[in-house]
């Protein structure tokens, strides 16, 4: 039986195959490597006319949200800087420390961020959605022309990763006064980002109680190993992935933080029995790679759970199975989004982050100065995500 998973994947992808196929003479292509890589874009007016009627409807509220987004904007630069940094100042001198840099992809892999197909793609779609969406309004407050908007893709030989973009006239954008150029570019992330914090409070004061009231934790479910140059005690002795864990010597395991709770009981090199719901394993634990004094495992964990009998008998499983994988597509657009809005903000070249500091160091230094400084900052900022990427593949 062909996987959900699978299916989804091959169905859009042919899909994105017809739709440029059909399509190709709208499509502008943008050669980044010869025809093996490049950039297609669909330039439609799509959601143009919302873009205006927000602006004339909330200019003030508009205005306001673009600088404050200007001033968070550059407070997340900062810290997503100081995150590259320390990662990479981890990754040259503390062992078996993890890359904190991976691409979010629908499939499993060393060094990549796996997200499951359909919560990808459509994490994806509205991130973008909404990003590009809020360029636009900001740029609208301040009368700058949307040329076109529309839906894009990276390809690799065929389509693969979709996107979307807005066209704002560049002419008129370098006209207007630092500031505004600065809201323009930091609405995207901010957005982004705001998204993120409203799913996570959903995950919070919403998700939270129904999942309580419709499921029990009978154990935690391991996700995955911590990647690196040291294999730890879970991968050592032999448990895989998936299984979940129900039991650390006689104490049974019914969350990950009773699980967090009984391992901080222990020291480096004692053995515990582990209980999962298909074996034991007698496990000889290991030091933190961040804290020598702490037990280690070298697991990521999720939380594991059944539904209450009362549910199933009321509603049926099906129910309770589509509430976990909505609550499972909001988890993720509130990582997504919150990730993503981040490293937009980084002071690199061209994406947001990068324009926003060039305008910034304009209103500090004469132009060539400037112009120097960027480069070479987002040279530096490049160098540092490649070694991150690189130390994540390894």
């Amino acid at each position: 039986m062909i996987d959900l998973q699978l299916a989804a994947a091959i169905v859009f992808l042919i899909s994105l195959l017809l739709f440029f196929l059909i399509k190709r003479k709208q499509f502008t292509i943008q050669k980044i490597i010869g025809p093996l890589l490049y950039f297609g874009m669909y330039k439609t007016k799509l959601g143009l006319k919302s873009m205006d009627s927000l602006a004339k409807k909330f200019p003030r509220t508009i205005k306001v949200f673009g600088y404050i987004g200007v001033a968070l904007g550059f407070a997340g630069m900062i810290l997503i800087a100081y995150s590259l940094i320390d990662s990479l100042l981890k990754l040259l001198f503390v062992d078996g420390a993890v890359s904190q840099v991976a691409p979010v992809l629908p499939f499993k892999a060393k060094g990549v961020f796996y997200v499951p197909f359909l919560y990808w793609i459509i994490s994806i779609f509205i991130i973008a959605a909404i990003h590009e969406f809020s360029h636009g309004v900001v740029a609208r407050r301040y009368g700058i022309k949307i040329k076109s908007s529309g839906f894009a893709f990276l390809g690799a030989i065929l389509p693969i990763i979709p996107a979307a973009f807005v066209e704002p006239d560049e002419k008129q954008l370098a006209k207007k006064p630092k500031l505004q150029q600065m809201s323009v570019y930091a609405a995207g992330p901010m957005a982004n980002i705001m998204l993120g914090i409203i799913c996570m409070l959903l995950l919070f004061f919403v998700a939270t109680p129904i999942l309580d009231g419709i499921v029990v934790n009978d154990g935690v479910v391991i996700e995955g190993y911590t990647p690196g140059n040291i294999t730890f005690p879970a991968e050592q002795f032999g448990i895989p992935i998936g299984d979940k864990i129900t039991g650390i010597d006689n104490y049974n395991i019914l969350s990950v933080e009773n699980f967090t709770s009984l391992l901080n009981k222990h020291s480096p090199g004692d053995s515990i029995a582990v209980l999962t719901e298909n074996n034991s394993y007698d496990v000889t634990l290991a030091a933190h790679p961040e804290n020598s004094e702490k037990a280690y495992m070298g697991i990521y964990l999720k939380q594991g759970n059944s539904f209450k009998d009362s549910f199933i008998d009321r509603f049926g499983t099906w129910v309770g199975e589509l509430i976990k994988w909505i609550i499972g597509l909001v988890y993720i657009l509130y990582l997504l989004n919150i990730g993503i809005g981040l490293f937009n903000l980084l002071p690199l070249g061209p994406i947001d982050g990068g324009r926003m500091l060039q305008q910034g160091l304009y209103i500090f230094m004469n132009k060539t100065l400037a112009d120097r400084i960027w480069k070479y900052t987002g040279l530096f900022f490049l160098l540092i995500i490649l070694i991150n990427l690189t130390f994540a593949f390894i």
